[in-house]
């Protein structure tokens, strides 16, 4: 089953990707198109296959998970600004996307490839599951380099799990509270993931489930929300929507 997950969020941020492009070609909402092109690429990283095969043409010594984060990093800020945006969030707005929120990302990327080049180089591994048992250093410093990976996320989904409960409460289109719902539930399984990264070992396996889980929920609550736009689109020529906002 942890197989096949990867492959399912592969395929559903793949999806939004391709059916994004006619808008995009237009000029329309181009952002949207490169947040489901930045999980798509997340999702690639995520999948043995192709990770290896990555890895190995950046040296083989697990560069291709840095940039994985890094990735991930990009795609959870633009999916947050768009949310707060588009939600009427301006706290939430500044804690991602003002002064300390922009601080917090550079802190969380900083640490995350300084923490990475302390460590022993270790072979192509797929979620950095060996690295741990390259050195005694490096077993050491996983967790905190786990805290970086992880906290990052933790920190925006944590800041806009309000704007998102009180959209799922307010008296908007069902497409749009849906959207809500489902990102919400993105945020939870996002903060559920750091926790597991210190949890005890039996519920390890566990990981792999809730971290694609996130990106499939985050995924699927903007798609709501698009969808929810081009049927607001089609009922009327003119005016703004709760999405566009």
């Amino acid at each position: 089953m942890s197989e096949i997950l990867p492959w399912i969020t592969l395929v559903v941020c793949a999806a939004a990707a391709l059916a994004r492009i006619p808008s995009t070609l237009r000029g329309v909402n181009p952002a949207l198109f490169f947040i489901f092109l930045l999980a798509t690429a997340a999702a690639v990283l995520s999948i043995e296959q192709f990770y290896v095969a990555i890895d190995s043409s950046l040296g083989g010594i697990n560069i291709a998970h840095v940039v994985l984060r890094l990735i991930v990093f990009a795609a959870i800020y633009l999916i947050a600004v768009r949310v707060t945006k588009g939600f009427g969030a301006p706290d939430a707005h500044r804690m991602i996307a003002g002064r300390p929120g922009l601080a917090m990302l550079a802190v969380f990327s900083v640490a995350l490839v300084a923490i990475f080049l302390m460590m022993d180089p270790s072979s192509s591994s797929v979620r950095f599951r060996d690295a741990g048992s390259a050195s005694t250093r490096n077993a050491a410093l996983l967790p905190f380099y786990w805290a970086a990976a992880r906290g990052y996320l933790a920190y925006v989904s944590i800041a806009l799990l309000p704007a998102l409960l009180r959209t799922v409460k307010e008296r908007l289109p069902p497409l749009v509270r849906t959207g809500a719902a489902l990102m919400a539930a993105g945020a939870v399984t996002t903060v559920a993931g750091l926790w597991l990264e210190f949890a005890p070992p039996q519920l390890l396996p566990a990981a792999p489930a809730v971290n694609n889980g996130a990106v499939v929920f985050y995924t699927s609550g903007l798609v709501m929300v698009w969808l929810a736009r081009v049927n607001a689109a089609k009922r009327r020529g003119h005016g703004t929507s709760s999405t566009e906002r």
